[in-house]
């Protein structure tokens, strides 16, 4: 058997008693980070509380060469995530490849970042198109430095059709861990080369350690956003579409909005 487990967002706490129940009866618990961590914790917490060994898995571990599959054919095996799982791609391969060999899969489901984002700005989740990641910058072979302008493109086509976007940030293992400001200055750069001003002019909301005590949400045009001190990771951004009356009111609530966007029609 093995039960993929979803650790929700913050940390050590977020497991649902369905997970601690699975986790006590593992035989083996491995868990990934890479896709996303718990800032709020630390692997021996983890152990504390669940009273189990968890062996954290590489890339490489996960995604090419995840010998401990094997494992679950005849033991309980536990796979741990940061938030809910299955949402990462890299999971719903690792429970296809366990179901060609055989192997019986669970879930057991976590809170999730796409509906916290909902909670914490008032931004009703249906209105929500295709989510996307800006990664950091890279150097190409000829020295240049390469900015992914897929991320953009994807913002502009939400926006295009009256839908919100839901912006992940990279996680590198070099570069660390993307701000709301580093993704505003490279949205905002893609947008100066193609010499445009739609996002500089539009509203953009920030999120950070969503999950804990004391989350930071704050919303602002663009331009202005991408100065504004989010303090430790994980970040967030969201770029919203037109907004419904509501949805206007709860951002100058809770996240502090400009008051000016509550002159929207109802």
């Amino acid at each position: 058997m093995l039960t993929f487990v979803g650790l929700g967002l913050f940390d050590e706490k977020d497991i649902s008693l369905k997970g601690l129940e699975a986790v006590s009866m593992a035989n083996r618990i491995y868990a990934e980070f890479y896709t996303s961590r718990l800032m709020g914790t630390t692997l021996e917490k983890m152990e504390k509380l669940y009273n189990k060994k968890i062996e954290v898995l590489s890339r490489e571990e996960v995604e090419q060469c995840p010998y401990w599959l094997e494992y679950a054919k005849n033991e309980n095996v536990v796979f741990l995530t940061g938030g809910d799982t299955m949402v990462s791609t890299t999971h719903v391969d690792l429970r296809l490849r366990a179901i060609d060999m055989g192997i019986t899969t669970k879930l057991v489901h976590g809170s999730s970042i796409s509906s916290a984002v909902c909670g914490l700005t008032g931004l009703q989740n249906y209105r929500f198109g295709k989510a996307v990641t800006v990664p950091h910058p890279y150097i190409s072979g000829r020295g240049k430095t390469v900015i992914s302008e897929t991320p953009y493109e994807t913002i502009i086509q939400n926006l295009e059709h009256g839908l919100h976007t839901l912006v992940f940030l990279d996680i590198d293992s070099k570069k660390g861990y993307m701000t709301v400001n580093q993704a505003l200055h490279i949205l905002l750069q893609v947008e100066a080369n193609r010499n445009t001003k739609i996002l500089r002019n539009r509203l953009a909301v920030g999120i950070a350690r969503a999950g804990s005590d004391l989350p930071t949400v704050a919303a602002d045009y663009a331009e202005k956003l991408i100065d504004f001190d989010f303090g430790s990771p994980l970040h967030i951004l969201v770029i919203p579409a037109d907004l419904h009356f509501i949805e206007a009111e709860a951002l100058v609530k809770l996240a502090h909005a400009p008051v000016s966007i509550l002159k929207v029609d109802e």
